[in-house]
């Protein structure tokens, strides 16, 4: 069933909770951007949450890399907190848990001494001897120095049953039984990540925990510690995982660069067509739209939405050319979203890519050259190989023979070369005048019009795959476009 917001309940608090101990997977954008699509689109309240209390495992650079791809989705937040900072309240929690009787603490090594086992994969569930201590008992011990961890004492009689309600994957019900004695804080005093997450979800009043299928099994701990800490559970819904084309989950040691939102930024993509992309990864909506905008997106995001299967990311080798390795429907929605941007816009985007190669274009000329590749780029950075010549004083070196028109010979290649460079000496450097002078001299000549064009873009672009003729020949100039075909004229002797 759908989701009904009442419209007298508080906004919903959603969050993105990344621990920073890696570089910003796609799998994390995604559950980012929906999180904040969900809180957009019900005029709620997008948090970022630094989860980096595994302080052996974190680092600047993953905290760099997590900012860096968020700040190129461009999204935004609303409030933003680091769980370090608040490790007196994870503590409090578990205190006031312990203090319940909902907890004890475990002076023995984890997972060893005497235990009890459950079903045939031996599951570790507790260690009798620390659950059954007395309180004076394990007070004595504390206050002797002795260490310990404080575990969650999951009820084992009774039959009582974990349950919650999955936006996604519909009633989760486990055996209370099954579930480990699972640590709140660790013999050195730090709380463990269930703890942490939940007592600052409590904290700021989470409405809706939006997160990777992954974490679905976690999930019956933590309804255990928010109950246990008097708190009613936010909701949930889980994301289906993002996977390989060979169905594996997503690994940047297994499958490289691929999975690194940044790698997505430096090949071209533009955000709003990588947040499209990453939308369609488990979720449609219900009129099987593909190329939509933010704005559309916001409108239309809904839980229901979400898919239950695993999504795939139909990549290739991560060593193969860009257009070989994306996503093809990446590159697709890419392009359609180049396509739609105001010509403004999109050479305001390609400029400093241009600048970062070495070429130094003014912003008046990349204007003019941006309409006539627009149609022909799927990533920004096709603008080196797609409007190169207009950049270079000097073409690189081209075969000679591509100067040869179809159906012609080196002769009426000279020939061509040969008239073009006098007409165009007297021509005005504007669309229709240059048309009508080329057209009149191939008449002149007695070749076709594209017996006449093509030694002519070879001359002036070094390829034959290139932009529309005439408008290419205005922005190049008269000077350029001379001096080209003077040289084509000398490699054809």
């Amino acid at each position: 069933m759908p989701e009904i917001l009442d419209p007298a309940s508080p906004k919903p608090r959603v969050r993105f909770a990344p621990s920073p101990t890696g570089f910003l997977h796609v799998g994390s954008a995604r559950t980012f951007i929906f999180n904040w699509l969900y809180a957009r689109h019900n005029g709620g309240i997008m948090i970022l949450r630094l989860d980096d209390t595994d302080v052996e495992r974190n680092t600047q650079a993953s905290v760099d890399s997590i900012f860096d791809g968020l700040k190129w989705l461009n999204l935004g937040w609303d409030e933003e907190y680091k769980q370090s900072e608040r490790l007196d309240l994870h503590r409090k929690t578990a205190w006031t848990i312990f203090e319940k009787g909902l907890a004890y603490r475990d002076f023995t090594p984890a997972h060893t001494g005497e235990a009890e086992k459950s079903g045939a994969q031996g599951t570790w569930l507790f260690n009798p001897g620390a659950r059954e201590l007395s309180r004076t008992e394990s007070d004595r011990r504390a206050a002797a120095g002795e260490p310990f961890a404080l575990r969650f004492r999951v009820p084992r009689d009774g039959g009582q049953l974990v349950r919650f309600a999955d936006a996604v994957y519909g009633e989760q019900v486990k055996a209370a039984a099954d579930i480990e004695d699972f640590a709140l804080l660790r013999s050195d005093g730090m709380p463990t990540y269930h703890l942490a997450s939940c007592a600052d979800d409590a904290d700021l009043r989470i409405s809706h925990i939006i997160r990777g299928q992954d974490h679905l099994s976690n999930t019956y701990k933590h309804v255990l510690i928010f109950e246990a800490a008097g708190c009613t559970p936010p909701r949930f819904a889980h994301l289906p995982l993002l996977v390989a084309p060979d169905g594996t989950k997503l690994s940047k040691r297994r499958h490289g660069p691929v999975v690194s939102v940044t790698t997505y930024r430096d090949a071209g993509f533009l955000s709003e067509a990588f947040i499209n992309f990453l939308c369609l990864l488990g979720w449609s909506p219900k009129n099987d739209r593909e190329n939509m905008s933010l704005q559309e997106l916001t409108d239309i995001f809904s839980l229901e939405g979400i898919n239950r299967s695993n999504a795939v990311v139909n990549f290739k080798d991560a060593a193969a050319a860009p257009e070989e390795t994306f996503d093809p429907k990446a590159l697709w929605l890419n392009a359609e979203h180049i396509r739609a941007l105001p010509v403004e816009e999109l050479s305001a985007r390609l400029l400093p890519i241009v600048h970062h190669a070495g070429f130094h274009t003014t912003p008046e000329k990349m204007l003019r050259i941006t309409p006539l590749i627009r149609e022909r780029i799927k990533l920004l950075r096709d603008v080196l190989t797609a409007a190169d010549f207009f950049f270079v004083d000097q073409l690189p070196p081209y075969d000679p023979a591509e100067l040869i028109p179809q159906k012609g010979d080196a002769a009426m290649a000279m020939k061509v070369l040969s008239r073009a460079r006098e007409v165009l000496a007297k021509v005005e450097f504007k669309h229709d005048p240059l048309d009508q002078a080329l057209r009149a001299a191939a008449q002149e000549l007695g070749v076709k019009a594209g017996q006449m064009f093509q030694p002519i873009r070879v001359a002036v672009c070094g390829r034959k795959n290139a932009p529309p003729l005439f408008e290419t020949l205005e922005v190049l100039g008269k000077e350029a476009t001379l001096a080209r075909i003077e040289q084509a004229v000398q490699k054809m002797r």
